[in-house]
C-alpha cells in the first residue's frame, strides 16, 4: 500500500493540524495487519479508477481493505471532489476550499459501475458544507445515473449530515437508494475532540428521518472503537441506533492515519469485538459487523444481500399468524 501511505503523510492534506503536537503511531497487533495489494484485478480496478478520473475513498482514508476490495473490483467511490470542509481528528481525507462540482462525474461513475460489473456500489462523499444543499442533488443525480445505466445494481450511499439543511435529506431519499448509511462514527463525549464538526444527535436524526420518509429503505451506521470510548457508552449508543430504527451497525478498529490525527487509545480485540457483535445482536438489529478491519463498505455487497434476507425473515415470522403457529 506504498501509494496509499504516501498519499497518507502529504502534509498539506491537513493543514489545520500542522501546529498538532505528534501522536506517535503505534505498532499494530497482528490480528489487523494486511497485505500489501498486488493482484491482476486491483491493478484493473484501479485503471478504470484512473482512467475514469474518479476518486475513492479506498485511497483518499487510506484504508487497510482496499487490497482485498480491489482485488474483487470492489471500489467505494467517493463524489464531489477529494476536498472535505470539514476537518474530523481521525480522518485522513484533505481538508480545504473545494472546487466546483463536476456536472460529468455521475456518468463516469455510471460508467465504471459498469465496466467493473457492479452488482452492489457503494457511493461516499466528503462534507460540502459550502453548497446550498451540501451536495444533496448530487447524490441525487449519481444514484439516477447509475439507475439508468445499470438498473439490477444496488446503490448504497454513505452520507454526509448535509448541515440539517432544510429539504436535503429529502432530496437524497427520493432518489430511492437501497441503503442509506450515515456514520455516527463515535459515542457522543467525544465528539468535541473527534467529530468536532457534527453534531451527535443531528446525526442520529437524520438517520431516524429516512426512515420516516421511506420505511423501505435499509439504514445503516458506523462506529469506531479504540478511540476511549467506554463499554456502558457503546451500549447506550446502540440502545440511540435502535430507537432511531437503524437496521445495520458496523463496528472497526480506529486506525491512526499520521502522527497529526487522534491517537489511538487502545487496539480492541477480536474477541471484544465478538463482544459487541453478540450486544447488538441482542438489541435487535438486522445486521452487524463487528470485527477489527470492519469497514462501513467492507463486503458491503454480501452483507446487502444478507441485510435484505434477514428483513424478509423478519416479515415472514410477523406474517405468521397465532392459529398457524
Amino acid at each position: 500500500m506504498s501509494d496509499t501511505m504516501d498519499t497518507a503523510q502529504r502534509p498539506h492534506r491537513h493543514p489545520e493540524k500542522r501546529n498538532r503536537p505528534d501522536n506517535p503511531i503505534q505498532r499494530k497487533p497482528s490480528w489487523i495487519r494486511v497485505k500489501a495489494p498486488v493482484g491482476k484485478e486491483y491493478k484493473n480496478t484501479r485503471k478504470i479508477v484512473d482512467d475514469h478520473k474518479l476518486v475513492t475513498v479506498c485511497q483518499e482514508a487510506a484504508c487497510p481493505n482496499i487490497g482485498e476490495c480491489w482485488e474483487k473490483k470492489h471500489a467505494t467511490f467517493m463524489i464531489m471532489g477529494e476536498i472535505c470542509t470539514r476537518a474530523c481528528a481521525f480522518c485522513n481525507v484533505a481538508t480545504g476550499k473545494p472546487n466546483a462540482l463536476d456536472a460529468f462525474e455521475p456518468f463516469r461513475i455510471a460508467d465504471a459501475v459498469e465496466k467493473l460489473g457492479l452488482e452492489h456500489v457503494v457511493i461516499t462523499s466528503v462534507d460540502r458544507d459550502d453548497l446550498a444543499d451540501g451536495g444533496a442533488a448530487h447524490f441525487a443525480q449519481v444514484i439516477t445515473a447509475i439507475r439508468e445505466r445499470m438498473p439490477e445494481t444496488t446503490i448504497e450511499i454513505l452520507t454526509p449530515d448535509f448541515k440539517g439543511k432544510h429539504g436535503a435529506l429529502e432530496v437524497v431519499v427520493e432518489a430511492r437508494p437501497d441503503v442509506f448509511n450515515h456514520n455516527l462514527e463515535t459515542v457522543p463525549r467525544l465528539y468535541p475532540t473527534v467529530r468536532p464538526g457534527a453534531r451527535y444527535f443531528t446525526s442520529l436524526q437524520l438517520l431516524a428521518q429516512v426512515k420516516q420518509l421511506d420505511p423501505t429503505v435499509f439504514t445503516k451506521s458506523g462506529l469506531m472503537v479504540g478511540l476511549g470510548e467506554t463499554k456502558i457508552e457503546i451500549q447506550q449508543l446502540m440502545d440511540d441506533y435502535r430507537a432511531a430504527d437503524v437496521d445495520f451497525l458496523t463496528i472497526g478498529q480506529y486506525l491512526q492515519p499520521t502522527a497529526k490525527h487522534h491517537h489511538i487509545d487502545r487496539f480492541v480485540t477480536p474477541e471484544e469485538f465478538e463482544s459487541y457483535a453478540s450486544m447488538a445482536r441482542a438489541r435487535g438489529f438486522l445486521m452487524v459487523s463487528s470485527s477489527p478491519l470492519t469497514r462501513s463498505s467492507y463486503h458491503a455487497g454480501d452483507d446487502f444481500r444478507r441485510l435484505r434476507d434477514a428483513r424478509e425473515k423478519k416479515l415472514s415470522a410477523q406474517r405468521v399468524t397465532p392459529a398457524a403457529e
